[in-house]
């Protein structure tokens, strides 16, 4: 492990922020006054250019302006995620197979290095737990899922706490809303890996089924989840679909809801799906089309298990990555083969995008990541 020098974190929101929040009445604006007041940034893994760059949004209009770009010396960064206080990114190095963990500047969003460790070949993604003490990864060409101890001081801990083998190609890894169930979707062998996770000593545990097999060639990729209702939803790379899965309350066993395409009927080029996300309001999701070279847009009902098309709106070529802004305005998303940043204004009501502006990112830009800043 590399130890880089350590950095303190920053105190709680102020008095008075909490004051101006209140005097700009939160219930006659579309989306919560939080998201105006904090800052709001976006972070863009550039990989053939290793490095890691910070825009800042403008709430306002959409505007990104780069403010900062971070080399990364471990390799090409991929994958990104934070700490659920938003106060560590963390970063998985696909192309030397290592992990590494940075913090973010409250005020700014910079980053500065704290650790590098050495971890599997190709790790593809990586969250947190619910907690932010444990790292989970999942690795496309290792066939194996990992769990990292996060120290106080923004430190990875080796060895590891864990390492199990799954199957080639595992995609994602992400835990439930309860924190006590990780799920590890596999493009390759068209499966979803089931685990019981112990929050306390950060260990995993194959559930009975161990995994969901679907029916190729779908290739379960990412996983995103509703943030009341507890359903899963998971983009198809190679089906260009998405399904709703929906857990099981006491065992956490998945069970399919839910099947849609994401690309019109009349398209019959190569297509297969990269990056989805849920709307802050848990209305609307969205999925990325590689070959249609789209954002797919669904609505979601009360329940949350069935989702409605309304349809795609054109991006740039392979988009890999995009995100969301926390106060459910913008997407953005990156176009791996383009080297740029396309962004759009989200209608409220209908969930339709609406094009901004592009920005030329660089070689590669690889993942997307929106936060707001802790205030």
């Amino acid at each position: 492990m590399t130890r880089l020098p350590m950095r303190r974190f920053p105190g709680s929101q102020s008095i008075a922020t909490f004051v101006l929040a209140l005097s700009l009445g939160c219930s006659l604006l579309p989306y919560p006054s939080r998201t105006l007041l904090a800052k709001t940034v976006v972070y863009v893994s550039v990989a053939a250019e290793k490095r890691i760059d910070v825009y800042d949004l403008d709430a306002n209009t959409g505007k990104l302006t780069r403010v900062a770009q971070t080399a990364v010396e471990a390799g090409e960064p991929g994958a990104l995620t934070t700490d659920p206080q938003r106060r560590l990114l963390l970063a998985a190095i696909r192309s030397t197979g290592k992990l590494t963990s940075f913090t973010i500047d409250p005020q700014r969003g910079t980053l500065s290095p704290i650790s590098v460790v050495d971890a599997g070949p190709d790790p593809a993604q990586i969250s947190t737990d619910r907690t932010g003490t444990y790292l989970l990864t999942a690795y496309y060409v290792a066939a194996k899922v990992s769990v990292h101890r996060i120290g106080a001081d923004g430190i990875l801990h080796m060895p590891p706490v864990q390492e199990i083998p799954t199957a080639e190609k595992a995609h994602a890894i992400v835990p439930d809303l309860s924190n006590q169930f990780v799920y590890v979707p596999h493009t390759g062998p068209n499966m979803i890996f089931q685990f019981r996770f112990d929050p306390q000593s950060g260990k995993l545990s194959p559930l009975d089924p161990d995994r969901q097999t679907t029916a190729p060639p779908s290739g379960p990729r990412h996983l995103v989840f509703h943030p009341t209702k507890g359903v899963a939803y998971v983009d198809n790379e190679q089906g260009s679909s998405v399904t709703a899965w929906v857990p099981d309350a006491r065992t956490g066993d998945l069970s399919a809801a839910q099947t849609l395409p994401t690309i019109p009927t009349s398209f019959r080029e190569t297509n297969s799906c990269a990056e989805l996300r849920i709307h802050p309001t848990a209305r609307f999701l969205y999925v990325a089309n590689r070959g249609h070279n789209s954002i797919a847009a669904f609505s979601i009902d009360d329940t949350g298990r069935q989702l409605r098309s309304l349809g795609q709106t054109a991006t740039e070529a392979v988009p890999r990555s995009f995100d969301i802004d926390p106060g459910g305005r913008y997407l953005i998303a990156a176009g791996e083969a383009s080297g740029k940043l396309a962004t759009y204004a989200i209608d409220p009501r209908q969930g339709t995008l609406k094009p901004l502006a592009t920005y030329e990112a660089g070689k590669m830009p690889w993942w997307v990541m929106a936060i707001t800043l802790p205030e």
